[in-house]
């Protein structure tokens, strides 16, 4: 093979070319098919290979492909903002356009700061957030995040927004059980701010459900309900990062939708455009705007392809496509099926010591012993050997981390395309034992793990 200058994840292992994709499945040049089990990074949520995103990218491009932000508006970045203004909870109507997830969350930091510098608090500038979180890899967004792996190389450089425990109700940070610990995980913002003092905090950022970092972690009920309430006394905002959950992954449109809460500044990605181009938001809602709005009129923020006429079309067209294929509404329903069928595992495989998740936003996690729940030792890399497995059997999934401090455990997250079928989640799943079930054997001879039913 012909060297190649391509900087990859890892710079010491090979990868398959991909050539094309049609539906839930990618397709190698050499002909091997895969069964996109997590939509890529949780991205490919319509599918691949969908002929009305291709057309009407086609008809943009077409027409123009780039316009400056600060020169030109476009047709289909106006209709994307006002699609999403109907798709979005309470009063959140105004669109920021990005191209990450990461410039998103940073986006929505920024605003929450440049908030209540209008209102006359310059102060409160710190944005708070849980341990076990990710909110993206730009320095600004990596100070919110609570991965500690992801953190390690640039602490110096971070601020230490950090500062709240996980709703982890599999592993609780406080040992206690639902709903006897009285939301003690929702509570414990309350703490942190008095710690920091509310005239210092701007705003706490959190998943609705914890993604990368933690497998699809499903808060306990109330829990949002509760944060919400202490923002509210605290005069704090709320930002809800919908960066994987939103675009109906869940099930929902957002997945802050299950808890009837409405936050101040949602940030999207990844389902937003479904991988079919770079795009991202920031979402925000009137009371925000308002004051600057009426004060300095200007966002301090912005990208050279921030409202990119193609990737907003590209959005457009698969907003229209999962209203008219009616796919958030499906994603209820299947993840039903695959998460009772993932349970079933569960309770064949004692490797598997958690299952959890909402719609098609499922995590897997991994455990040297079932009793305990005590996670593999991080040297074993359990989710490596899974993840790898899987691709060789033709099965992608998302690796994820696990533990109370995302450092030692094991998960991944099974999160195909809200288009699948359900003799296809039964292939999928299919797939997923045979390796669950080879791996459970090949540790159990090395004496890794312990747990025999």
């Amino acid at each position: 093979m012909q060297r190649s200058y391509l900087i990859k994840p890892f710079l010491d292992e090979e990868y398959p070319q991909a050539e094309y994709g049609k539906g839930i499945y990618l397709y190698d040049v050499d002909g091997k098919e895969y069964i996109d089990g997590s939509s890529g990074a949780v991205t490919a949520s319509i599918g691949h290979g969908v002929m009305e995103i291709a057309e009407a990218m086609k008809a943009q491009g077409e027409k123009v492909s780039f316009v400056y932000r600060s020169q030109f508006t476009s047709e289909p970045a106006e209709k994307l903002a006002m699609k999403l203004k109907e798709w979005a909870p309470g009063d959140i109507n105004w669109s920021f356009f990005v191209n990450s997830g990461s410039e998103a969350t940073e986006t929505a930091l920024k605003v929450a700061i440049q908030y209540w510098q209008e209102k006359g608090r310059p102060s409160k500038t710190k944005v708070l957030s849980r341990w076990m979180s990710y909110h993206g890899i730009t320095l600004g967004a990596l100070s919110m995040s609570g991965h500690i792996g992801r953190r390690e190389r640039f602490v110096p450089l971070l601020e230490d927004f950090p500062s709240v425990e996980p709703p982890y109700c599999y592993r609780c940070p406080f040992h206690q059980t639902y709903p006897e610990c009285q939301l003690l995980c929702a509570k414990e913002l309350d703490r942190a701010i008095r710690r920091v003092g509310s005239d210092q905090v701007a705003a706490f950022i959190a998943e609705p459900i914890i993604g990368a970092s933690g497998a699809a972690v499903v808060p306990p009920d109330g829990y949002y309900q509760e944060i919400r309430a202490i923002c509210d006394h605290h005069d704090i905002l709320f930002i809800a990062d919908e960066v994987m959950t939103g675009i109906g992954r869940c099930g929902k449109k957002f997945a802050i939708d299950y808890w009837d809460v409405i936050p101040d500044i949602i940030a999207l990605g990844k389902g937003l455009s479904a991988g079919y181009a770079p795009l991202a938001a920031t979402m925000i809602s009137d009371k925000i705007m308002e004051p600057i709005f009426y004060g300095s009129k200007v966002i301090m923020s912005g990208h050279t392809y921030s409202a990119n006429p193609q990737s907003t079309a590209a959005g457009l067209a698969v907003l229209n496509y999962m209203e008219q294929n009616k796919l958030v509404e499906g994603a209820i329903k299947k993840g039903e099926y695959l998460l009772d069928a993932l349970r079933i595992l569960q309770q064949n495989y004692p490797i598997i010591g958690d299952v959890r998740g909402k719609g098609l936003l499922t995590g897997v996690e991994f455990v040297s012993n079932i009793f305990n729940k005590l996670p593999f030792s991080s040297e074993v890399n359990v989710t490596k050997k899974v993840v790898t497995k899987a691709m060789e059997k033709g099965l992608l999934v998302y690796p994820a981390v696990a533990g109370m401090e995302g450092m030692a455990g094991d998960a991944v997250i099974i999160a195909p395309p809200l288009s699948i079928k359900g003799e296809e989640i039964d292939r999928l799943i299919s797939v997923f034992e045979q390796v669950v079930k080879e791996i459970q054997d090949e540790l159990q001879v090395l004496g890794y793990f312990h747990s025999v039913v």
